[in-house]
């Protein structure tokens, strides 16, 4: 029995090599490609997150373009209405110390209407200029500059409309 084992046990030795073989081949050949898909996936990831990168620059670049648009057209805006309430001011100003007077033109037509029929048979022509009192002058001028204040921020939000909002 003995010659019989002496006879086999070089073939279980070399079958056990070749098992042994395989198996370390099969490991080497597992780990290569799990290496590979690693790499992979990585490089995946890092194209991921540099395309987030650029996308939040360019977001970004863009909210700061958007703020210094407004901000430039807020300025802008407010130098206008900064200026015309000046204007305004000065007017009024000049209104308050007689260097100026406001005056509304007018006039009074006998065949228009604006009369009754006994003031029109008496003929009045032009009436010229009215002259107002302080306090209706200083009411004129309210307006105006509320006006002014109105059309300054209609402006700016046309503006912001057109140039930011696009």
């Amino acid at each position: 029995m003995s010659t019989i084992w002496l006879k086999i046990l070089p073939y279980i030795a070399a079958l056990l090599i070749g098992v042994v073989g395989a198996w370390m081949w099969q490991a080497n050949s597992y780990g290569k490609i799990i290496a590979d898909s690693n790499a992979s996936h990585q490089a995946d990831l890092i194209n991921i997150s540099n395309a987030g990168a650029a996308q939040a620059r360019q977001a970004l670049e863009k909210q700061q373009q958007a703020e210094q648009a407004l901000a430039d057209l807020d300025q802008k805006a407010q130098k206008e209405k900064t200026d015309g309430l000046a204007e305004n001011e000065k007017w009024r100003a000049a209104a308050a110390d007689s260097a100026r007077r406001l005056r509304i033109s007018g006039s009074c037509r006998a065949s228009s209407g604006d009369l009754p029929s006994p003031a029109s048979t008496t003929g009045l022509g032009d009436a010229g200029t009215v002259e107002l009192s302080a306090a209706s002058g200083s009411t004129v001028f309210d307006i105006r500059a509320g006006i002014i204040a109105d059309q300054a921020a209609l402006k700016a939000l046309q503006s912001y409309v057109m140039n930011v909002c696009r």
